[in-house]
């Protein structure tokens, strides 16, 4: 008689498990604005000559969340100067861009850089605009699929259940990323 019990509750065991990981529901992972700012400053400043025409500096990043577009934004000083001369020019710099989850290095990164405005103390207009191009090269070199924050492996698995992320909600002060149990 004892031998009739146990695969019925091997079954029952088995369904209370599989009902229990349905029941789970999302779990929100909160960023705060200051470990996003820590990340980006990590990469500050930054060097680079361009067609050996003009040394770019970046330096003093900024960052901001805008909530109504869901991006994050950007703003850095710049110093660009052609290596034969000692003059100068400053300016500043900002570069927003989507957010997204890149399961594969559990990371949030930043996606599809846009220069939002790039503008060059000093300058006259037709060379100012020719300037300009060289931003967009220095926020794909800069920020492009750049890892913001890691997630914990937790975060992505809990009580037996998988998880993944459905949403990035931004807020003024960080980020709230939405994970979903696998169905």
């Amino acid at each position: 008689m004892k031998r009739r019990f146990v695969p019925w509750l091997w079954l029952a065991a088995l369904l209370m498990l599989t009902s229990c990981a349905s029941l789970v529901g999302q779990r929100d992972v909160e960023i705060p604005l200051a470990k996003l700012q820590d990340a980006i400053a990590n990469r500050f400043p930054f060097n680079n000559r361009y067609l050996e025409l003009l040394d770019v500096r970046v330096t003093n990043p900024r960052v901001s969340l805008q909530p109504n577009t869901n991006r994050i934004l950007t703003s850095m000083d710049t110093s660009i100067a052609p290596p034969f001369s000692n003059q100068a020019w400053t300016g500043s710099l900002a570069i927003s861009g989507q957010l997204r989850v890149d399961p594969s290095r559990n990371a949030l990164v930043l996606a599809e850089p846009r220069v939002e405005n790039f503008a060059v103390n000093g300058l006259d207009s037709p060379f100012a605009n020719k300037i300009v191009r060289v931003g967009a090269l220095v926020a794909e070199q800069l920020l492009a699929d750049m890892p913001l924050y890691t997630f914990q492996p937790n975060d992505f698995r809990y009580g037996g259940t998988n998880f993944f992320p459905t949403k990035i909600t931004t807020k003024p002060n960080g980020l709230v990323v939405t994970f979903e149990p696998a169905r």
